[in-house]
């Protein structure tokens, strides 16, 4: 009978790290130019609409209150802002989620136990629920 140098667990690790080193997308990178991009000209009154639509809300005006933020002086920070700038931050405000997306703890939940069943399998361990 043949006996292998390594447990049947260590090999099948190796098989699964092999795997997921496969599957993992790979990085490029390169230079970059360095001469600045042109945006296409920002509409300050639509952006401003848009920040003054989100800074109505009553947990956004109740949560800068507390930080110290008068709505004069959120007023005039708005002013003194350029167009892009402007323009980046009402971008920025679509882009927020406000309690997050959850997908990243479920994929890890669902890591977590794909690993411990795999692990009970390749010890030999069995689960009797009485």
């Amino acid at each position: 009978m043949n006996r292998l140098p390594y447990p049947k667990y260590v090999i099948w690790y190796m098989v699964f790290v092999i795997l997921m080193i496969g599957i993992a997308p790979r990085a490029e990178a390169g230079l970059a130019p360095s001469a600045t991009l042109t945006l296409p000209k920002a509409d300050r009154a639509q952006d401003m609409q848009k920040v003054q639509q989100i800074l109505e809300k009553k947990m956004i005006r109740e949560r800068l209150a507390q930080l110290g933020f008068r709505q004069g002086e959120i007023k005039s920070r708005l002013d003194q802002m350029s167009d892009q700038q402007l323009h980046q931050f009402a971008q920025r405000l679509d882009q927020i989620k406000v309690g997050g997306d959850g997908v990243g703890i479920v994929i890890a939940v669902l890591v977590i136990i794909v690993l411990v069943v795999l692990l009970l399998q390749l010890t030999g361990h069995r689960v009797r629920i009485t």
